[in-house]
């Protein structure tokens, strides 16, 4: 009998009063991760816990067969939730096999398989230029609007990072406009895109048509009477991207916000970007991840399917 089984066998008394609903919620307090992180996590343990309810098992009962019963559970959804929903139930086990409770049965079981290259569609330059000419900047909503969905085509931002990004974080780096950004797993703004004037000057004619502005105001706020000058949500910020493209017929599930940050970095790399600038420019940390750009460019441009003559 191995250690942990010893310390099961001498507490079945006290897990009996155990559940995942006691022990997700203990788990998630003392997860040392991001407050962005740790709702994910409550997320995904929410289905899983959904799932424990539904087959009528009990998380401290549970065999690798069941987390993989699990996994098969999800087949239908996306490899990149798949992915995260594992993710979070291989880190509880972590948890409960660390705190003496119950054997990490989850330990060595994957994600999906996630496809190659990435899940979204880019626009074309023509594309972009008709959703940038469809918002009425006669409005404040108009102007902020525009100059939120110029930015992120032209600096490849994610969603939260403009929901974090405030006034104050506009400054000057080596006289060149930028805008200090945290980014997706950072506890702090560590990082910075460079602001051409295209990209900064719809903001200051946002910010000015907002009036006196704080350096510590959201720098896209709400124009809603109910949360009127908070930060953007990224929810929100989806789906002003989504509205906008619906707005010049572009509906479909492959076009959201997440294709801006794409595009920036596809029109970079077509425009002359080195690996490096375009690494830099996306924030990625593997030079692998920026490589995907390049590889699918140099696909479609020497395609040997253009050499096919019938």
């Amino acid at each position: 009998m191995t250690e942990m089984e010893m310390v099961l066998a001498s507490s079945r008394d006290d897990l009996a009063q155990l559940d995942s609903s006691s022990l997700i919620p203990s788990f998630l307090m003392a997860l040392d991760a991001a407050d962005s992180t740790r709702k994910t996590y409550q997320r995904s343990l929410r289905q899983f816990s959904l799932w424990l309810t539904e087959t009528g098992k009990e998380l401290l009962n549970l065999r690798r067969g069941d987390i993989l019963e699990y996994k098969k559970a999800l087949s239908e959804r996306s490899p990149y939730t798949i992915s995260t929903y594992i993710t979070a139930v291989r880190r509880l086990f972590e948890w409960l096999e660390a705190e003496r409770i119950y054997p990490n049965v989850a330990k060595g079981v994957r994600g999906a398989k996630k496809a190659r290259g990435y899940r979204k569609d880019c626009l074309t330059v023509p594309q972009i230029r008709e959703a940038l000419e469809s918002f009425d900047r006669s409005s404040l909503e108009g102007l902020r609007d525009f100059a939120l969905f110029n930015l992120l085509v032209r600096t490849g931002l994610r969603t939260i990072e403009i929901s974090r990004a405030q006034v104050g974080d506009l400054r000057q780096e080596s006289g060149e406009a930028v805008l200090w950004i945290q980014g997706k797993g950072r506890d702090e703004k560590d990082d910075f895109v460079l602001l051409t004037e295209e990209a900064l000057r719809p903001i200051w004619e946002w910010l000015s048509a907002c009036g006196k502005v704080e350096e510590t105001a959201p720098l896209f706020s709400s124009l809603s009477p109910r949360n009127h000058g908070e930060e953007l949500t990224t929810r929100s910020i989806s789906r002003i991207v989504k509205e906008t493209l619906r707005r010049i017929a572009l509906d479909s599930s492959r076009l959201t916000a997440h294709s801006l940050r794409h595009t920036a970095v596809t029109l970079a790399v077509s425009g002359g970007a080195s690996l490096q600038q375009a690494q830099a420019m996306a924030r990625h940390s593997d030079p692998r991840t920026t490589m995907v750009y390049f590889h699918n460019l140099d696909r479609v441009r020497d395609g040997a399917e253009k050499c096919i003559q019938i």
